[in-house]
C-alpha cells in the first residue's frame, strides 16, 4: 500500500486551534461500520450509544511539560528538546530540534544551568539520549521550566494547560495527549456508570509512535517507535470476562486501542503486565478485541488514519472524512470526534 493512498484534502480553517469551553459540546460523527450509515450528533449523546455491560477503556496517561528550550554550552546555539521516554538513572530519550548541533557529550543548558542535559547517545532522525544533571526533584524542576508540547499545527496560545489533559489523567509520562479523551467530563462518566457501563483504565505514554509523521512511500516500510504501556490485574480480569461473555470492549482513542491489541496479541489473553509496543495497525490487520472506538479526526497520511481505516474499512472512513469536511467539523487534537460502532 502507498502512504499517498491515505491522503485527503483538508482546508486549514478546519484545524481546531483552541478547545471548546465545554469539553462535551463537540460534534460527533457516528460511523456504523456494519451498515455504512453516517449519523451527525453531539458528543453529549455518547451515553445513548453505550449499553449496560459495555467495557469502556480509557488511557490514563498524563502529559508532562516535555518541551524544553535551551542553549548549547560553548556556542550558545539554541536547541529545542522534547522529552519522549524516561529510562533509568535520569536518562531520557528525546527528540531534538537543531539536532546537527548536538554531538556526543554536548551539554545543553536550560534556564541558566538550573537543568543541564549531556548527550550520551546519538540516534536517527533527531533522536538523542541525555543524562539529566540537576539538584532537587526532577519533576518539580520540569514543572517550572518545561512547556506543554502542543502539536505544531496549533498556533494559538493555550490559556489553560489543563485543557490539554483528560479529566482522568493520572500517570505522568506522555509527550502528547490522548486527545479522544479530551471530550469527557466527570458528569459524562457518572451518567455512563449509572447506565451500567464499566469504565477501566490502561496506561500508554504517548510518544513518537503515535504522532511522528510517516516518511516512507510504502505503508509496510514504516517502523513504529516504541511506546510504554501498562495494564493492571483488575483491568485485565474485567476485560477477560467481557470477552468471554461477548460483551463490547470500547476504546477511547487510538492509544487505548494500541494497548488492548498489543497485550492480547502478545499473551493471547489480558493480564497484568507492562512493556513496550511497536504495533502498527493498518488495513489487513486482524483485530483481536476492540469492538467500537471513539477517536478524533486524524492527519492525512498518518498511522492513525490507517488504523481507523483498518477498523472500519478505508472506503467508509474516507467517505466519513469527506462528509466531515463538507459539514465543517473541527479537526485534530482540539477538534470534534468520531464514534465507530458495530451497531
Amino acid at each position: 500500500m502507498k502512504t499517498s493512498d491515505f491522503d485527503y484534502n483538508l482546508p486549514e480553517r478546519l484545524i481546531a486551534q483552541t478547545p471548546l469551553e465545554n469539553r462535551s459540546a463537540s460534534r460527533m460523527l457516528v460511523v456504523h461500520k456494519n451498515t455504512g450509515e453516517l449519523e451527525h450528533t453531539s458528543f453529549s449523546h455518547i451515553i445513548e450509544y453505550l449499553h449496560e455491560g459495555d467495557v469502556l477503556v480509557r488511557n490514563n496517561t498524563r502529559v508532562i511539560p516535555a518541551r524544553l528550550f535551551g542553549t548549547k554550552e560553548g556556542t550558545g546555539a539554541h536547541v529545542e528538546v522534547l522529552l519522549l521516554k524516561q529510562e533509568e538513572n535520569d536518562i531520557w530519550e528525546c527528540l531534538v530540534g537543531n539536532a546537527k548541533a548536538v554531538k556526543l557529550d554536548t551539554i545543553i543548558s536550560f534556564h541558566d544551568g538550573r537543568l543541564r542535559a549531556q548527550c550520551i547517545e546519538i540516534g536517527e532522525k533527531g533522536i538523542r539520549k541525555f543524562k539529566m544533571i540537576y539538584e532537587g526533584i526532577f519533576n518539580e524542576i520540569l514543572d517550572q521550566l518545561g512547556n506543554v508540547p502542543l502539536p505544531p499545527y496549533i498556533h494559538e496560545k493555550l490559556d489553560n494547560p489543563n485543557r490539554y489533559q483528560t479529566v482522568y489523567a493520572k500517570v505522568d509520562g506522555s509527550a502528547a495527549a490522548p486527545t479522544a479523551g479530551l471530550h469527557f467530563t466527570e458528569e459524562v462518566f457518572e451518567a455512563l456508570k449509572e447506565k451500567g457501563v464499566i469504565v477501566v483504565d490502561v496506561t500508554l505514554h504517548v510518544g513518537l509512535g503515535t504522532f511522528r509523521p510517516m516518511d516512507t512511500d510504502v505503508v509496510e516500510d514504516h517502523v513504529m517507535h516504541q511506546e510504554v504501556y501498562e495494564m493492571s490485574k483488575e483491568t485485565a480480569e474485567i476485560l477477560n470476562l467481557a470477552k468471554k461473555e461477548n460483551r463490547r470492549i470500547i476504546a477511547i482513542g487510538t492509544t487505548s486501542v494500541r494497548t488492548l491489541e498489543s497485550v492480547y496479541q502478545r499473551y493471547g489473553t489480558f493480564q497484568e503486565c507492562s512493556g513496550e509496543t511497536t504495533l502498527f495497525i493498518y488495513p489487513g490487520y486482524e483485530w483481536k478485541v476492540v469492538t467500537c472506538m471513539l477517536t478524533n479526526f486524524h492527519l492525512p497520511k498518518s498511522t492513525l488514519i490507517m488504523m481507523v481505516s483498518s477498523f472500519a474499512g478505508k472506503e467508509l472512513i474516507f467517505k466519513a472524512y469527506e462528509e466531515a469536511v463538507k459539514k465543517e467539523y473541527r479537526f485534530f487534537s482540539f477538534g470534534d470526534c468520531m464514534f465507530i460502532t458495530n451497531e
